[in-house]
């Protein structure tokens, strides 16, 4: 039966305590080399199970997510059913905080502070689930999960066939997404981080799903998002 490979882009060139949902920087040297680590390390598993992969690669539109693709692309590009391509969409992109994108969280709160329509921004807003920053375009964690939960559902997952999907994009709406998914409970979601560029493969049996390939991530409690 299909499956659906999740894979957290690379390290990257982060702006320190930034949300980086829209944070337009290149993966770094380590974290490309890492990246293509964990892409050859897949290809011994899938070479093993007789697994092939879809020819499209789904990709958020952020460089770094584009950038770890094209490495999977690159190192797999025997195991494709078809020639490979990455293609990108913004449903995979991580939580945005719109007008305030690109900011460090001390001045989104010094902003928000200014503003006489807004209460102050609770302790861990950063990485509450469910609370949203009151400016245009932003959304919640939750919110983006379900936007790329909705992409994902939309994938041909219940084929009878032995394909699996790639799709590149971010830790904090995967895990989002897999909690609309019921892949993961709402309690896995402050517990679980991802790995960068380490698969994490499920198979769809019924309503439930399968584990096959790769690890969650322990997460400590640290106010991230990506």
């Amino acid at each position: 039966m299909a499956a659906l490979a999740l894979i957290r882009h690379g390290e990257y060139e982060q702006l320190a305590n930034t949300p980086s949902a829209l944070q337009p920087y290149p993966l770094t040297s380590g974290g490309a080399e890492e990246v293509r680590m964990q892409a050859q390390g897949f290809a011994d598993w899938v070479s093993e199970t007789g697994y092939q992969l879809r020819a499209e690669i789904h990709c958020s539109t952020s460089l770094r997510a584009w950038q770890t693709a094209e490495i999977y692309r690159q190192e797999l590009k025997e195991l494709f059913l078809t020639a490979p391509v990455s293609v990108s969409f913004p449903e995979l992109c991580e939580r945005s905080v719109g007008a305030l994108a690109n900011l460090s969280v001390s001045e989104i709160e010094r902003i928000v502070k200014l503003d006489p329509r807004f209460d102050p921004l609770p302790d861990g807003w950063k990485s509450s689930s469910d609370f949203k920053l009151p400016y245009d375009g932003a959304e919640s964690l939750m919110e983006a999960g379900q936007r790329v939960a909705t992409h994902l559902k939309a994938l041909p997952l219940d084929e009878q066939d032995n394909l699996i999907q790639l799709v590149i994009g971010h830790g904090a709406s995967f895990r989002h997404a897999a909690f609309h998914l019921n892949v993961i409970k709402m309690s896995d979601i402050g517990r679980l981080s991802m790995f960068y560029g380490h698969p994490v493969v499920f198979r769809k049996q019924g309503l439930s799903w399968a584990r096959l390939y790769g690890n969650w991530k322990n997460r400590q409690l640290i106010d991230s998002t990506d």
